[in-house]
């Protein structure tokens, strides 16, 4: 895990080498003051030699302005190091997901996604920084105010070897039940970035049906939630305070009473003992050292803390995309037939039925095909296999006579364009929409792929006409219009198969079957395959597909299958009936 975050520094590896080395220059200086005072008091004050108070002043100063020096730099590179560590992870994360798979992504909720690239990485970049500056700077003042201070009196001294004990047993106990309750926070902020993206997402649903109340009541829980573990986690880590105080007094009054018997014993000469100026520095070195020591239980919290966002990172960075393109991948796509042979697919391997079963079809280049069945009959699952956004489970599907798994993906997908079910337009003006089919494509394409859509008239009529801007989602848009934006933008990659998936369900009839003369004038080449809900939108398809449960019903052109299919004939007469009545 360690070599995989490390990557993420690359251009910051420097700056998080330096920052140490400039944090035990500060130490080394804040460590040297105490001596330097120590023989300012002895030396000088003490005797009234103002040539040594003059020299020993001097020194002090040229020492804190060392100190600061290197602590200011100290800081200054451990910040570039940990923003731009925090960065690259961010990078990289963002990269792996853009090459995850359907069942990838399924793996992970889109709200993890979310909290793992935002308040995970931050929390790792706090952690980070604490640890190229802090983790050096507590074991370093601990090394050196220890021996600094064994040098002065090693009897004075063995009262650390009973404190720190102490404290560190103190941070054994708290370590592990805290890092229990983190890990359970950083799940529950899943929950709550659900919660509300959901409520965002959904808010003209939750306004319509007055449910506002329960979407703050869930928000609430989970907050509460939240709120209950960090206080409890707090609560551990307050122990750790007292402790520290009490080990820091006591360490002090056992200096002062021994310190000072041992003063008076050698007549402040430290050839018999102790002097007073050696004294006030083991009362600093004693700060020093259980100050270290409580900051060094600080790193270790931090430490903990980040343990989960760092293990829920590195989750995304290792995961595999279980779809890439084969070495010596096909290239060209020849033309836009396709084969499904003995195709089964589940969705996962748990699945106690397949989703598709046993499906074999031949579609000719150039051919309109619809696909018709009942919700849940794998209709959307079994055209998502075409541009391989799934692989089979059993069986192939080929595209051009080669099958899909021996395609380089990128050139799959540029040659079959696929309208979901779910239409998504991003915020930006109608052109830079319009744009994700082809990047480079001219005003005038525009214009003409919209033409074939339907579009061209409602935009038109918008006042800045394609400069108009589309807010996120497309939500100043109607959801027709919606849906004709996103078959322009398809038909933009002038691709080789066009699938529309439930694409023109908020369109009126008499558009929809326009955009589909549209079609067979305009893209006879282009093989289309459409899934709809009407017969009247597939009616004049060169093959209907008809799915039941998963498996193909029938298949055969619309004149065939009502002679022939009880199924396709029983569908027809219903919504037949049901326009009549």
């Amino acid at each position: 895990m360690i070599k995989r975050f490390a990557q993420c520094l690359r251009e910051y590896k420097w700056t998080a080498l330096v920052s140490p080395v400039c944090m035990v220059g500060e130490v080394a200086m804040e460590v040297t003051i105490p001596l330097v005072m120590a023989d300012l008091y002895d030396y000088g004050i003490a005797v009234g030699n103002m040539t040594v108070v003059w020299q020993k002043a001097l020194q002090l100063l040229l020492c804190a302005l060392v100190s600061l020096t290197f602590g200011v730099l100290s800081a200054n590179y451990a910040s570039k190091a940990a923003t731009g560590f925090a960065r690259n992870l961010r990078h990289d994360m963002y990269y792996r997901v853009q090459d995850f798979s359907f069942s990838n992504i399924d793996k992970f909720s889109s709200a993890s996604i979310v909290t793992r690239l935002t308040s995970d990485v931050a929390n790792i970049q706090m952690a980070f920084q604490m640890m190229i500056r802090m983790a050096i700077r507590c074991p370093m003042m601990l090394i050196l105010a220890m021996v600094s201070s064994m040098r002065i009196s090693p009897k004075l001294s063995t009262v650390y070897f009973v404190a720190i004990p102490i404290l560190a047993l103190v941070l054994l106990g708290i370590v592990p039940l805290v890092f229990q309750i983190f890990d359970r926070v950083f799940k529950t902020y899943d929950r709550l970035n659900t919660v509300v993206q959901e409520n965002v997402h959904g808010i003209r649903v939750v306004k319509s049906f007055v449910r506002e109340d329960k979407e703050v009541s869930k928000f609430k829980t989970i907050s509460k939630s939240i709120y209950d573990d960090f206080c409890k986690a707090e609560h551990i880590l307050a122990v750790n305070a007292p402790a520290m105080q009490i080990c820091v007094y006591a360490c002090i009054l056992t200096i002062s009473w021994v310190g000072a018997k041992m003063v008076i014993a050698s007549g402040n000469n430290a050839a018999f003992g102790l002097t007073t100026g050696e004294l006030s520095s083991m009362f600093t070195y004693t700060t020093q050292i259980l100050s270290s020591l409580m900051m060094l239980s600080m790193v270790f919290v931090m430490v903990i803390m980040s343990q989960a966002p760092l293990r829920r990172c590195y989750e995304i960075l290792t995961e595999e995309p279980n779809l890439t393109s084969p070495e010596n991948a096909v290239e060209t796509v020849p033309d836009g037939s396709i084969d499904f042979e003995n195709v089964s697919f589940r969705y996962s391997r748990k699945a106690k039925r397949p989703a598709l079963q046993d499906v074999n079809l031949h579609i000719p280049s150039g051919a309109t095909v619809g696909i018709l069945g009942a919700t849940g009959s794998s209709k959307t699952t079994l055209v998502q296999l075409i541009p391989r956004l799934y692989d089979v489970t059993e069986g192939s599907v080929k595209v051009g006579g080669i099958d899909v798994k021996n395609y380089d993906l990128e050139v799959l997908r540029d040659n079959v364009a696929m309208v979901l079910q779910k239409n998504t337009l991003f915020s930006g003006s109608i052109k830079e929409n319009l744009r994700w089919g082809n990047a480079n494509a001219a005003d005038e394409e525009l214009v003409h792929a919209c033409k074939l859509a339907c579009a061209d008239e409602f935009i038109t009529g918008f006042p800045k006409g394609y400069d108009t801007h589309i807010e996120q989602g497309g939500s100043n848009v109607s959801g027709g219009q919606k849906q004709r934006l996103c078959i322009a933008r398809a038909l933009l990659k002038k691709p080789k198969i066009l699938i529309l998936d439930d694409s023109t369900s908020a369109v009126d009839t008499h558009t929809d079957a326009m955009i589909r003369k549209a079609f067979k004038e305009e893209i006879p080449g282009t093989t289309k395959l459409i899934i709809a809900q009407r017969i009247s939108s597939i009616q004049d398809s060169d093959i209907i597909i008809v799915m039941d449960n998963g498996q193909v019903a029938c298949v055969g052109d619309h004149d065939t299958l009502m002679q022939n299919s009880d199924f396709y004939r029983g569908i027809y007469e219903s919504q037949q009936k049901g326009s009549e009545d």
